[in-house]
């Protein structure tokens, strides 16, 4: 028990602090010998609920040792002013694209007199209607099944004569097959 209680109270006494995030989490290292090895521990307190996505991603490095500094603030005001250029530059590449496309949309209504959008009667040639779709499904049931007949009568001549019929071909699901008599 008192193993348990010097632990925890050397977490609190030894800790350093290493940063802060925009949201308000802070983040703690803390050096500590385990089996005569001096280990860093990293660890981050969240302001209010426990978040992990509240994390920054330079944090989450730090956190994760893929880096050896934690994050200073001049780099995290760096980095967010990034982030927002980049926040812009695709609200702006989204709204030139809108424009685009309704200019297009605009170009295409008058030449066809439609308002720009799906092409539906296209689509639906695709599919066949629902006279014709059994229709085209029987006739291959048709020709398949004339096919199967063909087959069967190309029997070999010569074991049919002798009433042998090992060569004789059998329809299967899959096409076909030899069939051996046991």
């Amino acid at each position: 028990m008192s193993k348990l209680f010097a632990r925890i109270a050397g977490f609190f006494s030894n800790r350093t602090f290493a940063g802060a995030d925009k949201a308000g989490n802070r983040y703690f290292t803390k050096k500590e010998e385990i089996d005569g090895i001096l280990k860093e521990k990293r660890w981050v307190e969240f302001k209010g609920e426990q978040d992990p996505t509240s994390v920054p991603v330079e944090w989450i490095c730090w956190l994760n040792r893929q880096r050896k500094r934690a994050p200073t603030p001049e780099e995290i005001m760096e980095l967010e002013s990034r982030r927002e250029r980049v926040r812009l530059n695709v609200a702006l590449l989204k709204k030139e694209e809108e424009e685009r496309k309704a200019r297009e949309g605009s170009k295409k209504a008058v030449r066809s007199g439609k308002v720009g959008g799906p092409d539906l009667k296209s689509f639906i040639r695709q599919f066949p209607s629902a006279s014709e779709g059994p229709k085209r499904h029987r006739k291959r049931k048709e020709n398949h099944f004339q096919s199967l007949q063909n087959q069967q009568d190309l029997v070999h001549p010569i074991s049919q004569e002798r009433g042998n019929h090992q060569h004789e071909k059998k329809c299967t699901s899959n096409g076909y097959f030899p069939h051996h008599d046991a």
